[in-house]
């Protein structure tokens, strides 16, 4: 795992400020602290900050240097089936054990195609001197991160934002659009980021940078269908895919942490895990709140009961809560509207404290179909041929209960459901899944804004659904918050659920295995109940996040007036303050539940005040 960067001259020129590499790779080295190197010439300066896994002697810290053959590499991540690929090429001059160091051979064999033989997750620089061409590559789900900008006639690239605004590379202008993704879904899609300079490379893309080019190329694309008249079939097929991805990812010399919550994916997680590696290597980690719709430490430890293995529950109160909130602001460049990052980091710092490699149940719930939105989806028919009195007579009923500040509340999806059950899916969907803003919030209305989400094609809601989860909220949410938070901390999270096999079990399976009467994850709680005990497969989902409706009324009460003020809202000509401000009263008031879209404009001004520009463009 390791935090990469570098500049590239594309012309015939050389590098302009190449003394600027340190300052990056500063900035990240949080993501590498165990070691770092450099390669520098005129037109060419790349550099690592390591953590050390596989292979912690100096031997495996990067670059990788094929002098002879002029290729030069750099990559964050681990390479899953780098024994396999070591085979493939036992007559290469390898200098270390590395997971990462195979990627040569097998780039001077096939060039960028190889990228398809990799099983991982990665984000990798490929420096070719002899055609003058810089490869940008990431892996097929998008786990690990990396940016870019062009500068003059440079490419400049880093693992996270703030190596690039540090260093001068990018200035801090404003992208409306994105801000505007932000502001509605809560994250920003690839490839924009938050700053007008500032691109993301595409999930399972190479860019290939030339003198005169630039070429993008979509490397990894699974295809095909499942049998649904084999359902036995395809259950065998993905219970074995997801114990032998957890068998590869548990490949450590150390222990390995999971982050449990006493549900399904993370149950099914250790359970492999233990089977993997023994319970004596196997630690698990859950957030405890005093609010107990918030916690799940309980489930957890009759979890760890049952494997026999070490649990730790970290803590969450107001004050640790606030400092994460506080560290996050701070050591990350892109705005985090999702308040789980804060009991994740809480989790990280632990387990770092135990361990350096974790397992986390990303992807699962887009995959499978794991989230109660798709039962909206599946029921938003049914409610579509009711007749408009009895619609009406029921959005009337619904909005006179009670409002609650419990987790998920039924209450609260309930007037998700009649609010929004009516719309197409895509305005439904977001409505369900975004943050909830307002439209009449926004300056100009943001009435473009729906018109670019390219919602998948399809006849069934939740398949379409679940893969625009997986196309956006999981690459651009979930897995920034899993990254940006464990690498805060120095420590390694994989997600088994987005090994390649697993991905393509998830992306083909039919919607009737995912979500099937009123129960979500049909499939891989059919997978997880041949080793999991039954109340752990039945649990309800609950998801990792924190009380946020009563903290915006007490503990960050002044922050939230203070940066949700009509003069602070205003500043950079994106928002109305008027609708803000009425969401506010509401909230204080107790009349309504506004967390949701409260938090997403906190978030969006701390960002501008610690990060951002007043410029838009």
């Amino acid at each position: 795992m390791c935090g990469i960067y570098g500049m590239i001259a594309l012309g015939s020129s050389a590098l302009r400020c190449p003394q600027l590499l340190g300052q990056m790779g500063s900035s990240l080295r949080h993501r590498g602290p165990d070691g770092c190197g450099t390669l520098v010439t005129p037109d060419v300066a790349l550099g690592a900050m390591r953590l050390r896994i596989v292979d912690p002697s100096p031997a495996g810290d990067q670059p990788f240097h094929n002098a002879s053959a002029g290729v030069v590499l750099v990559c964050n991540g681990e390479i899953y089936n780098a024994p396999d690929l070591r085979s493939r090429y036992a007559s290469y001059d390898y200098r270390s054990h590395s997971d990462v160091e195979p990627i040569l051979p097998l780039y001077l064999e096939k060039g960028a195609a190889g990228l398809a033989d990799l099983e991982g997750m990665f984000a990798l620089a490929i420096y070719d001197f002899r055609r003058k061409r810089l490869l940008l590559a990431r892996d097929p789900a998008g786990e690990k991160p990396l940016f870019y900008a062009h500068t003059g006639h440079e490419i400049w690239f880093a693992s996270e934002v703030q190596a690039l605004l540090h260093s001068g590379g990018a200035s801090r202008c404003i992208d409306r659009q994105a801000a505007y993704d932000l502001l509605n879904l809560g994250y920003v899609r690839e490839p924009k980021t938050m700053f007008a300079d500032i691109r993301k490379i595409e999930a399972g893309t190479v860019h290939t940078f030339g003198t005169d080019s630039c070429v993008k190329v979509t490397y990894w694309n699974p295809q095909g269908t499942s049998d649904t008249a084999d359902t036995a079939g395809v259950l065998d097929e993905l219970a074995t895919a997801v114990e032998q991805a957890v068998a590869k990812q548990t490949l450590t010399d150390g222990p390995v942490g999971i982050f449990a919550s006493g549900g399904v994916d993370s149950a099914l997680l250790a359970t492999h895990a233990v089977t993997a590696l023994g319970r004596e290597r196997v630690r698990l980690f859950t957030v405890g709140f005093v609010d107990r719709s918030f916690d799940e430490s309980v489930r957890a430890a009759r979890l760890a009961r049952r494997l026999g293995t070490e649990h730790t529950v970290v803590r969450a109160d107001d004050e640790s809560l606030t400092s994460a909130l506080t560290t996050i602001v701070r050591g990350v460049a892109e705005p985090i509207t999702d308040p789980a990052v804060l009991p994740t980091y809480l989790l990280a710092r632990e387990a770092r404290r135990h361990t350096k490699v974790v397992l986390s149940g990303e992807g699962a719930d887009e995959l499978f179909g794991g989230y109660p939105t798709y039962l909206g989806h599946r029921g938003s028919a049914w409610y579509a041929r009711l007749p408009s009195p009895v619609r009406r007579k029921l959005a009337e009923v619904v909005g006179r209960v009670p409002v609650r500040h419990r987790k998920v509340s039924l209450e609260f999806l309930l007037k998700q459901f009649v609010a929004h059950a009516g719309a197409p899916l895509p305005e439904r969907h977001v409505s369900w899944f975004g943050t909830g803003i307002p439209r009449e919030a926004f300056s100009d209305g943001a009435s473009w804004w729906t018109d670019s989400l390219r919602f998948p094609d399809g006849s069934d809601s939740v398949q379409r659904a679940s893969l625009f989860d997986y196309e956006t909220y999981l690459r651009e949410n979930l897995l920034v918050k899993i990254d940006r938070a464990t690498m805060l901390c120095s420590l390694e999270a994989r997600a088994p659920y987005l090994d390649p096999a697993v991905i393509r079990i998830g992306l083909a399976l039919d919607p009737k295995l995912k979500v099937r009467g009123f129960t979500t994850k049909w499939a891989l709680k059919r997978v997880a109940g041949r080793v999991v005990p039954m109340q752990f497969v039945r649990r309800t989902k609950r998801g990792l996040s924190v009380p946020v409706a009563r903290w915006l009324n007490t503990t960050l009460g002044e922050d939230v007036d203070r940066l949700l003020s009509p003069e602070r809202l205003g500043r950079h000509g994106l928002l109305r303050a008027d609708p803000v401000c009425q969401l506010l009263s509401e909230h204080r008031s107790g009349r309504a539940n506004h967390a949701r879209p409260l938090w997403s404009l906190l978030m969006f001004q701390y960002w501008l005040d610690y990060w951002g520009s007043e410029d838009c463009r």
